[in-house]
């Protein structure tokens, strides 16, 4: 039931995970999923209950391309026509966690490990959270593809096993991350051949756990994320890694491929924290502004019959409606920890000519002029 909490002014759902909060006993979830508190006097109070709040919640972006884009020096402004600083301007509306890319060997520093380091580095001195995304790869990882790193080819499993394990014990030495996965959307597996899920299950999940071993030796409070894209035979998944040591359900959810029913999308959700008892969170997401562009590069999403309508159009208002009924599916599920928006940072940033510049640019969070937009406040709380 919805109740006024008049102290602080809040209607929340009341949910588990209670906490005493000002004096009043509140849940997180709900405060986060509401979306706003308003009517706070002083800052300090306006802080405390932040901080209350980001304790055990995940607020997170993936901007993995922020160094590419960095590079043009692009100016961004709040909706007051204010100029801002980009970094800044996220952990004022409650961003605490950034997810970031890991490329074994890259062509560019892009994705690195030094790369990631260095950036994480200053994402900490902000005050940020870390959440690493190991792809196992030089390039993407993804359903479609686990493709080896060029260096790692010659290995036998065995000799495979040992690298992954260096590799991850590496990134955990030189970032400390508070969050990392164990690949990228691994439904099909990792490092192909040898840890295809399909035709060498045993060895997949053996690839798995000495990534988990890897991390578990170096941290007690580093949380282990496996992370699969979709919900369709998540069951099925979960249920082969179900021995694995880790801590949360990841799900990737983009209605152009994984289904316009937010209904469904809550359904197998429960299903699964009630299944596996993990905490859970989408991994990935986003949701357009426009399908208009703003450079020559072809967009990922640019058709209403990649959109959920009519409840969610392309535009600001729709963006917004979006996310903040997908953050009240995750966080009505039991167990549920919050949500990361993938792409926050993918302006047009090579120029309004650019052929090789941003597939994304209509679901960042800046518009064409690179003005925040109204999906920004719902990254935490509204104060």
């Amino acid at each position: 039931p919805e109740r006024a909490l008049s102290a602080v002014n809040v209607s929340v759902n009341i949910a588990s995970v209670s906490t005493t909060l000002l004096g009043i006993s509140v849940s997180k979830k709900a405060a986060f999923s509401a979306g706003y508190v308003e009517n706070i006097s002083g800052a300090e109070a306006k802080l405390t209950l932040l901080l209350e709040l980001e304790e055990d919640l995940i607020s997170a972006l993936d901007f993995s391309y922020f160094s590419t884009f960095a590079e043009s020096n692009p100016l961004f402004y709040n909706s007051q026509g204010d100029q801002v600083e980009f970094l800044n301007s996220l952990r004022v509306y409650g961003v605490n966690t950034i997810r970031l890319r890991l490329w074994v060997n890259p062509n560019e520093n892009v994705s690195s490990l030094q790369g990631v380091k260095e950036f994480s580095t200053l994402l900490k001195s902000l005050g940020f959270r870390i959440w690493i995304t190991p792809h196992f790869s030089d390039t993407w990882a993804h359903p479609g593809q686990q493709i080896l790193p060029s260096e790692w080819q010659p290995f036998g499993f065995d000799e495979l096993k040992q690298e992954l394990y260096s590799h991850i014990s590496e990134i955990m030495t030189e970032i400390e991350p508070e969050y990392i996965q164990i690949g990228n959307e691994i439904n099909t597996g990792i490092l192909f051949p040898h840890g295809d899920i399909i035709n060498n299950p045993n060895q997949f999940l053996e690839l798995i756990n000495q990534g988990v071993s890897a991390v578990r030796s170096l941290s007690s409070t580093t949380k282990i994320i496996l992370h699969f894209a979709g919900y369709e035979a998540s069951q099925w998944f979960y249920n082969l890694v179900v021995e694995v040591d880790y801590d949360v359900i990841g799900i990737s959810y983009y209605p152009k491929w994984h289904g316009k029913s937010l209904e469904e999308l809550e359904s197998q959700l429960s299903n699964l924290s009630e299944n596996f008892g993990k905490e859970i969170l989408i991994a990935e997401t986003a949701y357009p502004f426009t399908l208009g562009w703003n450079d020559w590069t072809n967009n990922i999403v640019g058709l209403e019959e990649h959109l959920i309508l009519p409840d969610y159009p392309a535009t600001p208002e729709g963006q917004r409606n979006f996310i903040r009924d997908l953050k009240t599916v995750v966080l009505g599920v039991s167990g549920g920890v919050g949500f990361c928006y993938w792409g926050a940072e993918l302006i047009a940033w090579d120029g309004e000519n650019s052929e090789n510049g941003s597939v994304w640019e209509n679901q960042a969070l800046f518009d064409f002029n690179n003005v925040e937009l109204p999906v920004l406040q719902l990254s935490l709380i509204h104060i």
